[in-house]
């Protein structure tokens, strides 16, 4: 039995960290099936995932192959079998959709052909460039519904609570990204008929013919009116098509999962990945969760994944990873865990050129965050490569099933042709640590600050632009401006770099309470939708302190003018001030921004101000551009002007609205993460990423009071450690250690050094073994264990108990 419940994943009863590896078993001959396995296995993953690719097992209409019978390789139901006698759970990906590089995303060629109608035409009546789908398309769905009775048929009898290890199904693949890289929204007739139908109940007629100035009931006429859209109402369509398109995506994935309940698969977690992440980067990623999150959190029994393909976590990218999953969590119901189900892995080497090259530390990096962040599922992909067989007759170029050559997967740790690449050992040092101390893992919560991040799905509606819209240039380069590049890179990265831990709330579409979110971090855009302002001015009336950067709104999001929230501070607008080649724009600070120098700045809006007090001003005309403004019960500081990363001022700025870290570092140089998980035992681990290429020392603080007993901590260069407090293992309490727990077995516990001398304090009734590795002495009730190994001589330690 598996249960989705308080943020966890509990299997047979018992919270448990899943860690899997995909593997192609299309890409592979059964007779490699085992190797692939037993490297896996290596690693420590408890978990086996793959897509099931329907373009493979149904390549006629009609005539399934899911047994071997066409190419042993297709026995999908065999390799299931062989993972659970290799102990190992499995996680099946059956689409329709794949992607996975796959001809037509992995969809069968034969669909295209027999209904060309559910091919998607999007602006100005231009044919999808991607091979996307008309996803509620009658004929397609009437096809997908046949894959799920095959293919479900073969998962049923194989699920957990059949006595099989099938512990969830992933319904579809990155539901809405390829209509969204194309800029082609699904625009065919039968889209068109139901979004007549959508708006009808969504307005009134008076409303509609305000919004929309032509008639509804002449489908050529409201066809082309959509296609190729006015300026008058470009912006009112971009709003509702986008609502009306992630309603579509819900009923899309209700639908697969009423044909999958239908045919036996149910009381699992239906998974839903979220795509996104663009050029190593995630400034992207969340309008996969604006267009996916109404379809994940329609109903009990979902969970959704990201897809994380960043570079190096570093100190350029380590704050994107640490938002989106605190913004995958703002939106998610209450009882649904973090997952990724694409956890890129590898070296990155995906053009076969060696550019990009991933440090070792990357997926490590990653694994430790997420895991801190509360992240119950993660799928290495792609653990291993594999081969493209050919298809009979497509005369494409190459025939194959892909269209990356004979060989994929070239960039995995795993290479096709089976031998592990230079990542290979990092990584499994990384999931062996995890799972060493999955059980107390898999009941933890990330300690958090008093401090939120606020998250608006609006801003990222961004995947559908009619491009002869001067409008929404106009709207969507303020929004792409403000709602990622500045505040990630500027306020995010300062404020978890001066040791802040926060959470997320969709301000958007939840009520915020000042008791429960006392400080609040906002990167705005000067659009801002009508009920949201107004909810901002109530949430600091009644006590909330807001930090905001970027502009403050003075339109909605429609681009009508809205200023309740200037209005309610009492800011008179005054100017919109932007560097140009000859003007070198500068501000200065005042009252508490002093004493910082004067600095160049991109932009600055501005404003008149009737209470509060100035804290910067543009050099030249001494217009206000930060403000520190008391209102109600509350209080706001907005920085309204393109700043650098002062740590020390958003540090300043939200100690003044009464927030302050409880884990903190004193290594001056920065390049440091960290955070702290506990559970209700009282067990916690200290994370800590040290993001640079040198080695750190310096004192770790919880609560102002120095860790480990005062001693300095040592990290070395892009290392990452889990250091245990309190926590159980091998019937023994570690009290604290500067060592990282790597294996737990009956009479001993196995360390990781990380320090040139390592202090481990115990608390057991067991005899500790002597070793020459190490000395200890008693210390009241406790033991204290001292290395004697240098952790870059030999960082091995094993504390053995008779």
């Amino acid at each position: 039995m598996i249960e989705i419940k308080n943020k966890q994943i509990h299997i047979q009863g018992k919270p448990v960290i899943i860690l899997c590896g995909e593997i192609h078993y299309f890409r592979l001959t059964r007779e490699e099936w085992q190797d692939r396995i037993d490297l896996l296995k290596e690693t420590g993953c408890n978990a086996v995932a793959s897509y099931i690719p329907w373009i493979c097992h149904e390549l006629e209409e009609g005539i399934f192959d899911v047994s071997g019978i066409t190419r042993p390789e297709l026995d999908i139901g065999a390799f299931i079998d062989l993972c659970q006698k290799n102990d190992l759970y499995f996680f099946p990906r059956p689409g329709p959709f794949i992607m996975a590089e796959m001809k037509n995303e992995g969809i069968p060629f034969w669909l295209y052909e027999k209904y060309p109608e559910i091919i998607p035409v999007g602006w100005d009546g231009t044919r999808a460039e991607t091979k996307t789908i008309d996803y509620l398309a009658p004929n397609f769905l009437q096809a997908a519904k046949r894959w799920y009775e095959v293919i479900m048929g073969v998962i049923q009898p194989r699920l957990l609570s059949n006595g099989g290890n099938i512990i969830g199904v992933q319904l579809d693949n990155e539901i809405g990204m390829l209509s969204w890289v194309s800029n082609t929204p699904d625009i065919t007739d039968n889209v068109l008929r139901d979004f007549i139908y959508w708006l009808q109940n969504k307005y009134s007629s008076e409303t509609m013919q305000k919004r929309y100035p032509f008639s509804l009931s002449d489908s050529h006429i409201f066809r082309s009116a959509i296609q190729s859209p006015d300026e008058a109402y470009t912006s009112q369509l971009h709003f509702d098509l986008g609502y009306y398109m992630r309603s579509r995506f819900a009923k899309f994935v209700q639908q697969l999962r009423s044909f999958a309940e239908e045919f036996g698969v149910k009381d699992i977690p239906f998974i839903i990945n979220i795509h996104g992440t663009d050029g190593g980067r995630a400034f992207t990623y969340p309008i996969g969760i604006s267009q996916l999150y109404e379809a994940y959190t329609q109903a009990p029994g979902y969970v959704s994944g990201s897809d994380i393909y960043f570079g190096n976590l570093n100190m350029d990218s380590f704050q994107d990873l640490y938002l989106i999953n605190t913004f995958m969590e703002a939106v998610h119901n209450e009882d649904q865990p973090l997952t990724s189900v694409e956890f890129s892995c590898g070296d990155a080497n995906y053009g076969e050129t060696y550019s990009g090259r991933l440090d070792v530390s990357a997926v490590d990096f990653k694994l430790r965050m997420c895991i801190a962040q509360g992240n119950r599922l993660i799928n290495y992909y792609l653990m291993t490569g594999g081969r493209n067989y050919r298809l009979p007759s497509v005369h494409d170029g190459n025939d194959r099933i892909a269209f990356t050559g004979e060989r994929h997967g070239f960039a995995a740790p795993i290479s096709p042709e089976g031998e592990k690449n230079y990542t290979f050992p990092r990584m499994k040092r990384g999931i062996k640590t995890m799972m060493a101390v999955a059980d107390s893992l898999a009941t933890m919560k990330e300690e958090l600050d008093n401090v939120t991040f606020a998250f608006i799905p609006d801003y990222f509606m961004t995947e559908y632009q009619y491009p002869n819209s001067q409008k929404m240039r106009e709207i969507y380069a303020n929004l792409e401006q403000n709602r990622a590049n500045g505040a990630w890179e500027i306020m995010g990265r300062a404020v978890l770099l001066a040791g802040y831990r926060f959470s997320s709330v969709d301000i958007q579409n939840q009520e915020l309470d000042p008791l429960k979110t006392k400080v609040m971090l906002l990167p705005s855009a000067k659009y801002l939708h009508k009920h949201i302002q107004q909810k901002l001015v109530q949430y600091v009336k009644e006590g909330g302190r807001l930090l905001l950067y970027g502009e403050l709104p003075l339109m909605d999001m429609e681009g009508d003018v809205c200023t309740i929230l200037i209005d309610a501070l009492q800011l008179k607008p005054t100017s919109d001030i932007k560097e140009t080649k000859d003007y070198y724009l500068s501000v200065y600070p005042t009252s508490w921004a002093l004493p910082r120098p004067e600095v160049r700045t991109s932009r600055a809006q501005t404003f008149e101000l009737i209470r509060g007090e100035a804290l910067f001003r543009v050099y030249g005309t001494d217009e206000i551009c930060g403000m520190d403004i008391p209102f109600g019960s509350g209080r706001v500081i907005a920085f309204t002007l393109e700043y650098r990363c002062d740590i020390d001022l958003f540090k300043t700025a939200l100690q003044k609205l009464g927030a302050y870290p409880n884990l903190t570092h004193d290594f001056v140089h920065h390049g440091i993460f960290m955070t702290s998980t506990a559970n209700e035992k009282g067990e916690k681990f200290i994370h800590v990423l040290n993001l640079d290429d040198f080695d750190k020392q310096f004192h770790i603080s919880y609560n102002g009071e120095k860790l480990f007993n005062g001693r300095m901590f040592s990290i070395s260069s892009k290392d990452g450690v889990m250091l245990p407090i309190n926590v159980n293992a091998c019937e023994t309490l570690i009290e604290y250690s500067t060592a990282e727990v790597q294996a737990v077995e009956q009479h001993s516990i196995h360390f990781r050094l990380t320090q040139p001398e390592d202090t481990i304090k115990l608390k057991t009734c067991k005899e500790v073994l002597p070793c020459k590795d190490f000395h200890m002495k008693r210390v009241g009730a406790s033991i204290l264990i001292q290395s004697s190994k240098h952790h870059k001589v030999d960082d091995r330690l094993i504390i053995r108990f008779s």
